[in-house]
């Protein structure tokens, strides 16, 4: 990401606003699979944790200033590779959790086609959809965005807050930041596992600086594909 302005040596640099960086978790075997996930709590892989180990230090020469995490333990190992290079603690929050989805937890997405079809193809038309019985997309926008917030209030002027969570959390939470209305959330592209997101404080409020950041592109593999 190129940003403009003098550098203090840390990554920071001055004069930028605050930023919040939101890190999708490590490869879990449930992501290979295509099996949706939700709340269920998936280790990461062998893969999941080197996926982490390099995305750590990427964004540890961003100079963060705090880190938050899912409680979950896909998100909570992800958060502790970065929080082993900075130094920092990480604040868990069951409030970042993945969307909890009820009977589709544990399915294939062929599964989910065949099973709830009309439930599936409503909730991609933007349509309000409480998949599988669970929480609705602004539901998970109503528990998460509050938490961010809370902590990007703590931050000094030009600091970063990494958060790590999950693709579906994610995503519902950039765009209420963003203020864009729920059946536009689907705009925004699911997140390949260890790549983040990046929002910037402006005059207006918040703006997505990059999405899907920190590899070449990969497939999508999780609970937004």
């Amino acid at each position: 990401m190129a940003v403009s302005g003098a550098g203090d040596g840390t990554g920071r640099t001055q004069g930028r606003g605050r930023r919040i960086i939101l890190w999708r978790h490590g490869q879990t075997s449930w992501n290979v699979e295509r099996r949706f996930q939700g709340s269920t709590d998936v280790e990461l892989t062998e893969t999941g944790v080197g996926q982490a180990r390099r995305s750590a230090r990427l964004l540890a020469s961003l100079g963060p200033d705090a880190i938050i995490s899912s409680d979950l333990k896909r998100a909570a190992r992800t958060a502790a590779e970065l929080a082993t290079l900075t130094g920092l603690d990480v604040t868990v929050d069951e409030g970042l959790r993945e969307t909890y989805a009820g009977v589709w937890q544990g399915l294939t997405h062929e599964e989910i086609i065949d099973r709830y079809g009309a439930e599936y193809t409503a909730w991609k038309r933007g349509e309000p959809v409480r998949r599988g019985g669970g929480e609705l997309e602004t539901e998970v926008a109503d528990r998460a965005a509050p938490v961010v917030l809370r902590h990007v209030e703590k931050l000094p002027e030009d600091g970063t807050l990494v958060v790590v969570s999950h693709g579906g959390t994610i995503r519902t939470t950039i765009g209420r930041l963003l203020g864009l209305e729920a059946h536009h959330w689907e705009s925004l592209a699911g997140l390949a596992n260890c790549c983040w997101s990046v929002l910037s404080e402006g005059a207006r409020g918040w703006r997505l600086l990059e999405h899907n950041a920190g590899t070449l592109p990969e497939p999508v593999l999780g609970d937004d594909d």
